[in-house]
């Protein structure tokens, strides 16, 4: 089948290449896959950020969410059919959705939303299920309270500003002067001009900031928490929380300390905290999101699409800064055999 490979860890490719289909267990699904979508996370797995702690040996095959339709059930799979159509952000070590097939364990999987195409479905697995584990999960957001989302235009700002708005509470978010109305028809209550305006002094007395750019950015977000406040950083830097998550050797979770020792200490002295955050596939979660989707509670925002066989490029433009809002999907209309994306 066709793929696209990371043959090295490094910032190039991935690669086409033709590999074989994938094995299926007794407790996967064979899923054929309608679309996939770009997420910075592939930038930062195809150069080897995590090697250390998500032990994968090149060559494999890129990708972290897809939409598609199910062509094959293991022996012990129940929920599934041959023909359902499904959405999913594989588990970390099986990944590979920029491909023609990829084999998913069921837990993984959800019954795509009856209200989304299979290409705007597969926009939406990886963002959806972070933005509900920080504001649930993690945060355990409470109607009223105010949450800052930084980037709110794009896949992950533009999710949890829908989700944090369902869930009752204040949103801010900044943008440039071209997405504001965006951001503002999404739900955000108050939207900061980065071009015009720096966040730090316009914001104060915030619960919870979510920050997917790091370094200045996250250290000026400690400064609008009020105190007890938490930021939640999705860009870095790890702590030992993440090496805990991914059941790494102690010694990881002592580098990931020391690594996050600076951004810890700044909280510290402001009464703040912070939390580095990686997601996790779920299934369940994705049917729970699945039924906000279809209540009209939350909809994917898509920048472009590029056809399969452009995955490489798709990648560039999103590395390039080029997306306007929302994410960049990938899908297999133009490969001889595969079904249309639309419903």
């Amino acid at each position: 089948m066709k793929a696209f490979v990371v043959e090295k860890y490094g910032r190039d490719g991935p690669r086409a290449a033709d590999v074989p289909e994938p094995t299926v267990g007794r407790r996967d699904v064979l899923v054929r896959v309608s679309a996939a979508s770009i997420n910075p996370l592939d930038k930062m797995t195809r150069n080897g950020e995590f090697k250390q702690l998500i032990k994968r040996k090149p060559p494999f095959v890129l990708g972290h969410d897809m939409a598609g339709v199910v062509t094959e059930a293991g022996a012990d799979v129940r929920d599934f059919n041959v023909g359902d159509e499904v959405y999913a952000r594989p588990r970390d070590l099986r990944i590979g959705t920029f491909a023609e097939y990829i084999a998913i364990d069921q837990d993984d999987v959800a019954p795509k939303p009856n209200s989304l195409t299979l290409e705007e479905a597969a926009a939406v697995p990886l963002v959806a299920l972070a933005a509900w584990q920080i504001l649930v999960d993690r945060a355990h957001l409470q109607p009223d309270q105010k949450v800052l989302v930084h980037a709110g235009a794009g896949g992950l700002g533009s999710t949890v500003i829908q989700l944090a708005k369902h869930l009752g509470a204040v949103v801010a978010t900044t943008s440039d002067t071209a997405t504001a109305d965006l951001v503002r028809n999404l739900g955000a209550d108050v939207v900061v001009d980065y071009t015009k305006q720096d966040f730090s002094h316009a914001l104060s007395g915030y619960d919870l900031v979510i920050d997917s750019l790091g370094s200045q950015n996250l250290e000026k977000s400690l400064t609008v928490l009020k105190p007890g406040g938490l930021a939640i950083g999705v860009a870095g830097p790890p702590d030992a929380g993440f090496a805990r998550q991914l059941g790494a050797p102690a010694i990881l979770g002592v580098v990931m300390t020391l690594l996050s020792r600076k951004i810890r200490k700044r909280a510290k002295e402001l009464g703040v905290r912070y939390e580095f955050f990686f997601m996790q596939a779920s299934g369940s979660q994705l049917r729970e999101l699945g039924a906000l989707y279809d209540a009209g509670m939350l909809r994917p925002v898509i920048d472009r699409t590029f056809p399969f066989e452009q995955t490489t490029e798709a990648m560039a433009y999103l590395e390039q800064g080029r997306t306007k809002a929302g994410k960049v999907v990938v899908t297999m209309e133009s490969l001889p055999d595969v079904g249309s994306s639309a419903d």
